[in-house]
């Protein structure tokens, strides 16, 4: 019998003031980008966790570094080739005079992180800089859509045991309000582990059985012995951005992006390993009266981004690739 389905919770990144998201997906196979963008600009910080990361504009980010704002974020799928659609939110950015001045010319300055999904259908499609554009021209302040779209397109999770026991995962958002204070996430899931009910440890979504009729538990499986399947570093990822409306300083938005990472590990078993690239961004616009204190953001963080990973699965939709191999998803009842 199918375990109960947590029940999706309300909010979305773009219930945070000053931030828009937009996904472009790639109609040829299952890929794309997603962007979150910050208009009026956003203090932001990283933590790259996986050891297997594809990322750009990361070093920047260091509190100790000189530019104090980015203008947008890109997720992208397509591996390293995916980094490409980073260009062209900044070429959007800038025809919308977006950017750092300066002086002669204003800089949008545009961090990204991708995830591998070139075993998901022709890996000679990736996301481009015309893929970053559409992604910025579609962004808008309504909650993005979830599952099978922009860099969740090509997200699958649970691969420990090989591609033939996998799940479909995707991307999902999600936001906590405390006081007048918000912080969103959204969260593209293409992890080597499970997806889990962070309520109570049972699997949404990962590696299936033999029969490929229930789910396996990759992390009781991998501690009772069971051998992984040779898996290429780099594989897999999950990446995010993380957002407030509180105001920040360099330091403390690294802070934020450290603390997200506690939401990864309640609903991503195993996590950050050797195969993952997981990073998370986070943002701070500022919009916010007051300041709830760094332990409040921190919890709100955390449970932000475990919400949205959980709805990243839970949006998914099955797929079936060349060759025969099926992708289910949680939403199909395993």
């Amino acid at each position: 019998m199918q375990q109960s389905l947590p029940t999706r919770a309300p909010g979305a990144i773009t219930d945070v003031a000053g931030i828009e998201v937009g996904h472009y997906s790639d109609t040829r196979r299952p890929t794309g980008c997603t962007v979150v963008i910050a208009r009026g600009g956003a203090v932001a910080g990283v933590d790259v966790r996986g050891a297997a990361p594809g990322t750009r504009e990361t070093d920047l980010l260091e509190p100790g570094n000189l530019v104090q704002q980015v203008h947008a974020v890109m997720l992208s799928g397509g591996s390293a080739w995916g980094l490409d659609a980073a260009s062209g939110a900044m070429r959007w950015l800038d025809e919308q005079g977006i950017g750092l001045d300066m002086g002669t010319a204003r800089v949008p300055i545009v961090p990204a992180a991708v995830l591998f999904d070139l075993h998901v259908g022709d890996a000679r499609i990736r996301p481009s800089l015309e893929a970053g554009y559409a992604a910025c021209a579609a962004a808008s302040r309504r909650p993005p859509a979830e599952g099978n779209i922009g860099a969740g397109s090509g997200a699958v999770v649970g691969k420990a045991f090989g591609m033939g026991f996998a799940m479909k995962g995707g991307i999902g958002s999600a936001s906590v309000s405390v006081d007048g204070v918000t912080v969103g996430a959204i969260i593209a899931c293409n992890a080597v582990g499970d997806v889990v009910d962070p309520a109570t440890g049972a699997p949404l979504a990962g590696a299936l059985s033999a029969d490929r009729k229930s789910l396996r538990n990759t992390q009781q499986a991998l501690l009772r012995g069971d051998a992984p399947h040779p898996l290429l570093a780099g594989s897999n990822t999950t990446i995010g951005v993380i957002a407030t409306d509180a105001a920040l300083t360099k330091v403390q938005a690294q802070r934020l992006a450290t603390v997200g990472h506690d939401g990864l590990a309640r609903a991503i078993r195993p996590v950050h390993t050797m195969s993952d690239g997981d990073t998370l961004f986070a943002l701070a616009t500022a919009r916010a009266a007051r300041h709830p204190g760094m332990l409040v953001l921190a919890a709100m963080a955390a449970e932000a981004v475990q919400q949205a990973t959980v709805h990243a699965v839970l949006a998914a939709r099955g797929i079936a690739l060349d060759g025969g191999v099926q992708l289910p998803a949680c939403s199909d009842g395993i």
